[in-house]
Order: structure tokens, then sequence, then C-alpha cells
């Protein structure tokens, strides 16, 4: 057990490494002075899994070319500082994503969205139409389908004693696939149902909007509280109701 978790990649660990030098061993101006590797570094253990992986982006099909274009985005979306070697993100999530789809070819773009985010849903419309897209959305309570039917009990709703539509995130999937789109977009899925969606679409599926009902979803705040707000996390196991 102790040499597999020895084998089991822990890149975050690097940040020291990062804080302390401004570089890793991966990511490093001059591979010759980089940083050492740490013991269980993926290049250490799985050299083989990492060039066979890369290996799949320079032939012709359709992943190598998205990981191409995927790379031209991630170009695009900077811009060099004149007389200095800085560089500064001029691009949006959104941005990025209207790039992304454009140099692909695709056109059509499914937006599966939970009902708690239609406003957000018909923004993202509005601009994915105006970037001379071909948007539709999915809400995840399309058919208002009683939870009941998922075998839940009425004290597990969010409102015991009312009626609560179940969310259908494979439903959301299919009705996509049946339009023909050529990229998908989560707005706010609940998680366990993204995993769904993305288990169901047939065409690529990338999140624009991550869940999080505390933050304004945006849950990576959660990480940079961590020395105040948000501590509990590493102290407290989160609370779970005794019935689940």
């Amino acid at each position: 057990m102790e040499n597999e978790e020895k084998l089991q990649p822990t890149c975050a660990k690097c940040v020291g490494v990062w804080q302390k030098s401004g570089t890793t061993n991966c990511w490093s101006g001059d591979p010759a002075t980089a940083p050492p590797r740490p013991g269980n570094c993926p290049a250490e253990t799985s050299p083989a899994v990492i060039r066979e992986s890369f290996a799949r982006y320079t032939d012709d099909s359709e992943d190598a070319r998205l990981a191409f274009v995927a790379a031209q985005v991630e170009g695009l979306c900077y811009q060099p500082v004149p007389g200095s070697d800085a560089v500064n993100a001029r691009w949006t999530r959104v941005e990025d994503t209207v790039a992304l789809a454009k140099l692909m070819g695709w056109k059509k773009i499914g937006i599966a969205t939970c009902i708690g985010l239609l406003y957000e849903a018909e923004q993202l419309t509005a601009i994915l139409k105006a970037q001379g897209l071909e948007p539709l959305s999915v809400c995840c309570k399309a058919g208002s389908i009683d939870k009941l039917e998922l075998g839940l009990a009425e004290q597990d709703k969010v409102r015991p004693g009312t009626f609560e539509p179940a969310c259908n995130p494979i439903a959301q999937a299919e009705l996509c696939n049946a339009a023909g789109t050529d990229m998908n977009l989560i707005v706010g899925l609940c998680v366990g149902h993204d995993m769904l969606f993305n288990k169901y679409s047939n065409a690529p599926v990338s999140t624009l909007v991550c869940k999080d009902r505390v933050t304004g979803h945006n849950p990576v705040s959660v990480l940079y509280g961590q020395n105040f707000y948000y501590k509990r996390l590493q102290k407290q196991a989160v609370i779970m109701p005794e019935k689940v």
C-alpha cells in the first residue's frame, strides 16, 4: 500500500517549489536548471503514459485537432506587455469558449442549464447568437417528473410536503444529441448531474458555470479562503444528516 501511494501523482505539492523559485520541473525557462522532479512525479513514474497520451495529439484525429485549437486559444487569450516579458490575460471564459467553437468550426451549441440559472443561460444565448453561433438550451427540470419517482423519501426534498421535479441530465444530453449539437456547455448543473450529462453527451462538453450555491457559483473562493473562512474544511468532517 505504501509503495502504491508513492507512485500516485501529487502534483499539488509542487506549489512549494513554485512559491520558492517561481518554477517547477515541468515549467521552467531552462530545463537544464529546472528544480528536480519529486519522487512521485508522473514524468518519473509513468513516462510511457505521458508520451503515449501525447502521441494522440499528433495524428489526424479530432482529438488532435481539439488539442491544437485549445493550445491556440490559450495563446490568444493573453497579450504581451510592450517592453516587458510579462503577459496580461485579456479574454474571459466566455470569450475563450466562443473562440474555441469558431476555430473548431462548431456552429450549434447546446446549453445544459440549471433552472436556477435560466437568466444566465438566456444572456449566454444572446452572446452566442451575436457571435454567429446557433445556441439551444435545455433545462434540468424539463418534463417536470416528481423526485419521488427516483425513490427519494418526502423528507429528502428541499421543501418536504411540496412538489419538486427531479433533475434529468440524461434527457438534457439526449435532447442535445437529437439536435446534433457540435459542442455542449454546462451552466450550473449540480454535482453528479453534470457527470451524467457528460457521460451521455455525444458532443464534447465544457463547463462554463460550476454550481456553488453559497459563493455565487465561484467554488474556487473556498480554496482562497482556507486561511480563515473555510479553514473548517481541513479541521472537521462535512456534517452529513443521519438519514443519508
